[in-house]
């Protein structure tokens, strides 16, 4: 679809924020990726190589292959949007580091990770608190781990504990042999746990299936992270009457603060479903989304060419979105970091992520060449509600052409 913005007023007072961040899509290693062992990582554009190039025309509208090489998407001479890569500042390259940077919070600590499994003293609390030692206490993806311990825990009802390359907490259970509410019980109990060790996040991860067909999880995972440090762009709009509404794992991540309504997804497709529908029920304020598939689904699993086909479904579902933006909203699409298919290991990758940004009311399109943090996003948009609190980012909201 070809997008004519056409002739619009000035925009004189702030719109409606769609901000749609695309989780795990990035670009390339950070000059410190090698500090993680990530420099050779380049999400998007391996992930296009090796499919063979990806069909993104939308996207490439708006000035993706003006930031990348990628193939299939060359870059234009004149994108129709704003255009550019952003740095992340902050120690790690987890989501809710992400995500949080992007609100305006820069974290100089890294959360702490336990690629060993978790010290004893903190599974023998764990225990005491299930009455029963836990399975697992190891490393592994959430594949792997229900095919090493999902028998046994329907077996024993003993929950299963593991964790990954992030600092997370995972209990992984049976919706039928420890039902979700119970779950979810648990793991707000284990958050309390590990706030002392630096973990950043306590995550349900209910499953479903049995021996004999295989286990597999299912959509009702919920995270328990520690809360924002500092004051984030959502509580600076919801302190001043703006509706703040949240499609996916938006909510958890920032457990809850400065989010007036949010809405769970199952998967890419229900995300973009509610994300319209989170948009006709939005008066004025902010709309923000996780696509969390891109990740999760292909991103972790090392699934290239499901990597790419979801990214061309994205694209083709965009112009739904533009027949539903009014002339004074805005759209902003970014990353929280990498996660790309084709490198060594399942983990993030530490990357420039793109920011892309469009209104109808844009004339021409805008280059904003590599900025220095994740939370420039925050600081512009602040900028665009009129709002203050948040001290990180640099404001690029003066060069947009709306």
């Amino acid at each position: 679809m070809s997008i004519n913005p056409g002739a619009c007023p000035t925009i004189r007072v702030p719109g409606r924020v769609v901000w749609i961040v695309l989780d795990g899509v990035g670009l390339e290693a950070l000059p410190d990726a090698k500090d993680y062992g990530d420099e050779g990582a380049a999400t998007l554009p391996h992930v296009a190589t090796a499919c063979g190039g990806l069909h993104l025309p939308n996207l490439q509208q708006l000035g993706l292959g003006n930031v990348a090489d990628i193939k299939g998407v060359p870059a234009l001479a004149e994108p129709c949007g704003a255009y550019g890569r952003l740095a992340e500042r902050s120690a790690g390259k987890d989501s809710i580091v992400g995500h949080w940077e992007l609100t305006g919070v820069v974290v100089d600590k890294p959360f702490a990770t336990y690629p060993q499994g978790f010290p004893k003293q903190l599974v023998e609390a764990f225990a005491e608190i299930v009455g029963a030692q836990p399975l697992g206490n190891v490393s592994a993806n959430g594949i792997s781990i229900l095919k090493s311990y999902g028998a046994e825990h329907v077996r024993t009802s003993r929950p299963i504990l593991y964790t990954s390359v992030d600092s997370v907490f995972q209990i992984a259970a049976h919706e039928e042999v420890l039902p979700l509410q119970e779950l979810y019980e648990l793991c707000q109990a284990a958050r309390h746990l590990v706030d002392e060790y630096n973990i950043a996040r306590v995550i349900a991860r209910p499953f479903v299936g049995n021996e004999e067909d295989g286990f597999h999880r299912t959509s009702r995972r919920k995270d328990f992270p520690l809360p924002p440090p500092q004051t984030t762009l959502l509580e600076c709009l919801t302190s001043q009457d703006y509706t703040v509404l949240s499609v996916g794992k938006i909510c958890d991540l920032f457990t809850g603060q400065g989010i007036s309504r949010s809405t769970k997804t199952i998967d890419n497709a229900d995300g973009m479903s509610k994300t319209l529908a989170g948009l006709a029920a939005l008066d004025k304020g902010l709309l923000m989304v996780n696509l969390i598939d891109f990740d999760m689904v292909y991103g972790h699993r090392k699934d290239i060419v499901g990597f790419g086909r979801a990214l061309e479904e994205f694209d083709t579902w965009l112009p739904q979105l533009y027949k539903n933006m009014q002339p004074d909203d805005l759209l902003v699409i970014c990353a929280d970091h990498g996660c790309d298919p084709t490198t060594q290991g399942a983990d993030h990758t530490r990357e420039y992520v793109p920011v892309l940004i469009w209104s109808r009311s844009m004339q021409t399109g805008v280059n904003l060449g590599d900025r220095q943090s994740f939370a420039d996003v925050g600081a512009t948009l602040a900028a665009y509600f009129k709002v203050h609190g948040i001290n990180s980012g640099e404001s690029f909201v003066d060069v947009l052409d709306i």
